[in-house]
Order: C-alpha cells, then structure tokens, then sequence
C-alpha cells in the first residue's frame, strides 16, 4: 500500500526556478548539460525509481540481507542484484564521474535529484551504490594515475563496487584509537590486519568485486589521528592487466541485526594480512577519508529528504481519504459520511510541518550540492574559494538537519495514519525505521554539531557562515522595496543579525571555558538550519512569484512560506535561549550522581 512517486514537479522548481541551473551549468562550462537532457534524466531516474526499485522497499525489509558464514558472502534480497543491474547496464553508477574514466561528466547538481528519488524508493538498496561515490571520490582526489586506471574505471562503470572501512569495534568517531595495522611486503603493496564494523556493502552479490578503501596504521605511524594512512584493498586481487586473480584475506564475519535499512549489508570485515596498495601518502589517511566523509555526508542528507518525501506523499493521500468525523467549522463534505481528516487543522499542522521541511530542504540540499560544481569548475578562483568555504559549512547542517527532520516527517506522517501507522501493510513503520539511522551512520547528529561549531566556526573564524550571511544580505538588499516580500525579509534580516550575534557570543564564551562549544554546538546547528531555511523559503516566494507558473503553485509556495516563518522559524527562541543559558546547566551535576 506504500507508494512512491517522484516529485518531479518539485525538483524542476528546485532547480530551474530558485537556482537557476541551466545558467550555472552554462558558465562552468558543462556545455552538455542542456535542460533538455537535465529533463530526459529527471523522467528516466522516476521511471527507474518508481517501478524498478520502489517495489522492492518492503521486499527488503522483511527478506532481508542473508550470509554463508562458511564463505562469508552476502546474498541480497531478491530482486536486488537485478535491479542493480539495470542501473549499471544505464549508466546511473558514472552519471557525474569524469568521462576520461568513463563517466558521464555530468554536474553533481543533476545527480541530487537522482539520488534524492532512489533513496525514497528504496532507502536500503541506495546505501550499495552510495558507498561507491565516496570511493569513486576519493581515488579521484587522492588516487595515482594507475590506481585510478586499475579501481576507479570499473567502479565507475558499476562492474565493481566501493566501500569505506573506518570503524572499529573499539572506536568510532575517534579514529586515533584505531588498531588496524599495514605491512609493508618489500614490492610496494602491504599486509592489512584488523577488523572494520558497521560497513555498509561489505559484501553483496551485486558485482564480481568490491574495492575498500581501509584506514590502517604502518609500523612507523606516529600515535592518534596523524599516524593513519589508506589503502586500497580489494575482495579479489587485481592482475596488472585488470583482470581478477585470487581471493584475497578479506571476509565478511557477520551481519549487523538492525533496527531497519534490513536490506543493506552491514558487516563485520576481517582483514587477515590482505594484500593492498597505499592511497595518497604514509599518515596522511585521514585527508581521503575526509573526502568520502563529507561527500557521504551530503548524501546521507539526501536520505533523510527522500524518506521525509515518501512518508509525506502517503500521508497526503491518506488524510485525502480517510473519513473521520466533522470539521469543527461545519461540515466541508456533507454527501458524505464524515469530511476526510485533511480538514482538520491538527493533520494540516501535521502535513504542512512535512512541506515546508521538504521543500525547504530540497532547496538546502540541492544548492549545497551546486556548491561541489563551483568549487571544482568555476572559472573565477574566488568564487572556487567561497563556495568551498560554504559547502564545509554547510555539509553537517545538511546532513544532521534533513536527518532529523527526516524522522520528525515519518513520526507525523505515522500520526495521520492512526493506529494504521503502526502496521507493517501500510508501510509506514518501515519508513520511521529506517529514518532513524540517517542520524547515525557518517557522523551522529551530536559530531555533526560539533564539527559545525569547533571546525567551521572557531578553526575557520565562520568563513561559510559568512558567505551565507552575505547571501542573505544580498537578497534582503535586492528585494527592500518589495512589498510582497516585506513579511519575509523584515524576519529574515533579524534572524541573521542574531545568528551572527550569537556565533561572537558562543566564541567570547569558549575563550574562558573550552565546554561553551559543546554546550552550544547542538542548538546552534538547529538554529543554523532553520535560519537557513528561512532564506531558502524566502527565496522560494521570490522565484515562484517571478516565474510563469500557475497561480495554484505561487499560492501554494507562498501560504507554505509564511506556515514555515510563523510556526516553524520560531523555533529558533528555544535555541537561542539554550545557547544563552552556557555550559553550567549542562556541566554542574557530578558524573557519580547521574543515576
């Protein structure tokens, strides 16, 4: 009962409308990427979605990934290898790699949309060739010229898949306790020993290898953080020709029993003295991962968004159809027995809640992945420079705001479905489960916040934030005299005097006690998300009121705009008051007397 259909309509107003696509692709040269063919893509990767893939969501959830412990493969559910066939046999798995290594060289703009549609059909089938992009990034930036020939072509052109092994069952996120060792064999390659946890795509049935990229220490590595190197270490050894040799000592030891994402191989990998090759330079490892993490951070955003959509469009249709009492300002439906619940002003609090965070993140997460174009293509180096300055910025508001927003989507959609939402038939409780990793996995919400607040406020002295401000400087100047827009702009000058006010706060304090910025750090990547809505959704109401489009979607963008700064924005008081309150509420109670 659970469907998906893509939001096309959206994403084209996304696109052409509030960024202006076509005139960016023009001027960073992307001469192929003509809307015509932007177009074709956007209905292709629907068709792809909707009928191949979005079928299979509940067929993964209850199948399930399956492993032969006695040879450590992984058998995906059914369906899945054949669907990941088609997407390799069309192209999808290159769409914004280069085309020298036999990509597509599309824009990474045009590949958000695509992404965004897989990951709400089928969040856990997505996560097989997510991995892939961040290896594909990594040996882009990082890789020599013959590692690339050998591992990067067939990862592009999807005969092979990409994984990241950084976690081990001691450490997370603090990688300078990690033990893994490298070897070094005498002929250029290295002994890999160790074991990796929470790896997504370990091992799958998709394609005849899988190529990881693993964070070790060498012998002589300095400790923590400075001492860890990467290195390529495929599933079956690469001949110099390209051809497959032997299995190498890297096996898949079990699979995680999760809470939802059933379908996504999380394994346990044990290395054994596998044989790999080194990936940038010796205790310089963290630089590659850097590259897979943030690009696999944005996309993790992108999850959260296609999740929020789906549940969204099913608890519209839902609310359309469900009769359930009578409006409390008289009956809206008296030929029938009851009026459908969308009449009532609690499920429109519900539904609308969804659509300004949807459509307002679609605009976030889009514009954040137009950035990766500027600052790689861009002709004018300034305008490289600040839009790498901004996608840092902007990459843990992105990926830990569309994630939980993400599951503040499913909760309410599982509301208007009552007791319904409950039940595995309508699909629901699928989608609320697997919203709830997005906020886990690439980073909790909690290193998001502090990666916002410790490395792109206080090392970077708020570089992104300031290029945000000064867009939102830009267009509230642009747009002073516009009456239509005066309930908008008047709001969002406020909110971004404030939002710099409190960054120079939050930074005094820290001078004198180092705890201010993890007191501060959660609420204030809240707070920068929902100012950063703010902009996007006056942007929305500036952009639809200049286009050619129908009345009915102007209202539309406009009536939603003002439901976000009336009863979402507000948000920011319990943020801002928070932050104010410092570290002491946090910090006072002795560790011994939590009990």
């Amino acid at each position: 009962m659970n469907t998906y259909k893509a939001p096309l309509a959206d994403i084209r107003f996304a696109l052409y409308d509030v960024l202006d696509s076509e005139a960016l692709f023009a001027r960073l040269g992307f001469a192929d990427a003509s809307r015509e063919l932007v177009d074709a893509i956007l209905d292709e990767s629907a068709r792809f979605t909707e009928t191949v893939i979005a079928p299979l969501n509940r067929v993964g959830d209850e199948h399930g990934c399956t492993l032969d412990k006695a040879t450590g493969r992984v058998t995906t559910p059914p369906g899945f290898r054949e669907a990941y066939q088609q997407f390799a046999e069309n192209g999808w798995a290159g769409l914004v790699s280069p085309t020298e290594y036999g990509g597509q060289g599309l824009p990474h703009t045009a590949g958000v949309p695509v992404k965004e549609m897989i990951d709400a059909a089928n969040l856990a089938w997505g996560n097989f060739p997510l991995l892939s992009h961040g290896a594909t990034e990594a040996l882009l930036h990082h890789g020599e010229d013959w590692q690339k020939e050998a591992f990067l072509k067939p990862i592009i052109e999807g005969r092979w898949t990409g994984t990241m092994c950084l976690t081990e069952p001691h450490c997370g996120s603090d990688l300078g306790l990690l033990k893994t060792r490298a070897v070094p064999n005498g002929d250029g390659t290295y002994s890999i020993t160790g074991t990796k946890i929470f790896i997504t795509a370990g091992d799958h049935d998709f394609t005849d290898n899988i190529i990881h990229l693993v964070l070790a220490r060498l012998p002589d590595a300095p400790a923590g953080s400075k001492g860890i190197s990467m290195f390529i270490v495929p599933k079956v050894k690469v001949n110099a020709d390209g051809s497959l040799g032997e299995p190498n000592a890297v096996q898949c030891g079990a699979l995680e029993h999760k809470m939802g994402i059933h379908a996504s191989a999380t394994c346990v990998m044990n290395f054994d003295g596998a044989v790999g090759t080194l990936i940038g330079q010796p205790h310089k490892g963290l630089m590659a991962m850097f590259t897979m993490m943030n690009t696999a951070r944005l996309a993790v955003g992108l999850q959260g968004l296609g999740l929020s959509d789906r549940a969204y469009q099913n608890a519209l249709r839902y609310a359309r159809d469900r009769l359930q009492m009578r409006a409390l300002s008289g009956a809206k439906f008296p030929d029938k027995a009851a009026d459908p619940i969308i009449v009532h002003p609690d499920v429109r609090r519900m539904l609308l809640t969804q659509k300004a965070l949807i459509e307002g993140g679609r605009l976030l997460g889009y514009h954040a992945a137009s950035l990766i174009d500027v600052a790689i293509h861009d002709p004018d180096a300034e305008a490289r420079k600040r839009a790498d300055d901004l996608i840092g910025f902007l990459t843990p508001i992105v990926k830990a705001c569309l994630t939980e927003w993400s599951i503040e989507c499913t909760y309410h959609a599982q509301q208007c479905f009552g007791g319904h939402g409950y039940i595995q038939e309508w699909g629901m409780e699928q989608l609320a489960r697997d919203a709830r990793i997005t906020t886990l996995y690439e980073g909790t919400t909690g290193i998001q916040a502090l990666d916002l607040m410790g490395r792109k406020i206080m090392q970077q002295q708020g570089a992104g934030l300031r290029v945000f401000l000064g867009m939102i400087g830009e267009f509230c100047t642009t747009h002073a005299d516009d009456a239509s827009l005066a309930e908008f702009i008047g709001p969002l000058r406020e909110i971004a005097q404030e939002w710099q006010a409190l960054t120079m706060q939050i930074g005094q304090r820290a001078m004198g006690d180092a705890d201010e910025l993890g007191a501060a750090a959660w609420d204030y990547l809240f707070y920068s998300g929902y100012a950063a809505l703010a902009y996007w959704w006056a942007r929305a109401v500036a952009a639809a009121d200049a286009s050619s489009h129908p009345q009915s979607l102007k209202n539309a963008k406009r009536e939603t705009a003002r439901f976000y700064f009336t009863r979402l924005l507000p948000r920011t008081r319990t943020h801002a008051a928070a932050i104010a309150s410092g570290a002491a509420p946090l910090m006072a109670l002795d560790a011994d007397a939590f009990d």
